[in-house]
């Protein structure tokens, strides 16, 4: 059974997305080409078109970056009795 066009992939000009990331659409080919947003070159002339989806994808990614940082940072200003209490840990 074909694919309906409701399930079809949405594909986004590399303005919109640069405009929805506020970046530059040169770093949006760029992230194409890095293999971090999935794009294909379609239509005649060709012209870059991104997929929505991997721009989720890469939202979704970079919001995971973004909080494991935020906890390796709290994890580094915690000070050790702090979580390991005023002892030393056993077998030290």
């Amino acid at each position: 059974m074909p694919d309906s066009p409701a399930s079809a992939p949405r594909f986004l000009a590399p303005a919109q997305v640069a405009e929805l990331l506020s970046i530059e659409v040169d770093e949006v080919i760029a992230l194409v080409y890095e293999g971090r947003l999935r794009g294909s070159q379609l239509g005649s002339p060709a012209r870059w078109r991104v997929e929505e989806s991997s721009l989720t994808e890469y939202l979704a990614e970079q919001s995971e970056e973004a909080r494991r940082m935020a906890l390796w940072r709290q994890s580094n200003e915690a000070s050790f009795p702090e979580v390991w209490g005023t002892s030393r840990p056993q077998g030290s």
